[in-house]
């Protein structure tokens, strides 16, 4: 079954940084637009940044200067390097192929001291 596979979570603290991977299969990747979300305790799951084929990128407000979203279309992955990591960047993050129901399991980010 084709799937995405979140990898490179964790603690860090405020004002540091971590690098998500994310990786999936041609089939999957294709074309198409592919997305990072989050989910925080309490809250509705957000977009953080999208990322188009060709690598046109889009951002939320709230991660905008601090995060960036990359693509490899040859190896099918995705990343997204957090840096400035502030608590309320706390949530689990997942990998998603832009409107479609391909989703990772998700991978937990907790930023604290």
């Amino acid at each position: 079954q084709e799937q995405l596979v979140e990898s490179g979570g964790g603690l860090v603290e405020p004002g540091g940084s971590l690098r998500l991977s994310c990786a999936g299969s041609r089939s999957i990747f294709s074309v198409y637009t592919m997305a990072w979300y989050r989910q925080a305790p309490g809250k509705e799951r957000e977009l953080v940044a999208d990322i188009s084929f060709s690598g046109y990128t889009n951002y939320a407000d709230s991660v905008k200067g601090r995060f960036t979203i990359s693509r490899d279309n040859a190896k099918y992955t995705i990343d997204l390097q957090m840096n400035n990591l502030k608590p309320e960047d706390t949530a689990i993050y997942y990998c998603n192929r832009k409107l479609s129901d391909y989703w990772g399991k998700g991978i937990p980010v907790t930023v604290s001291s």
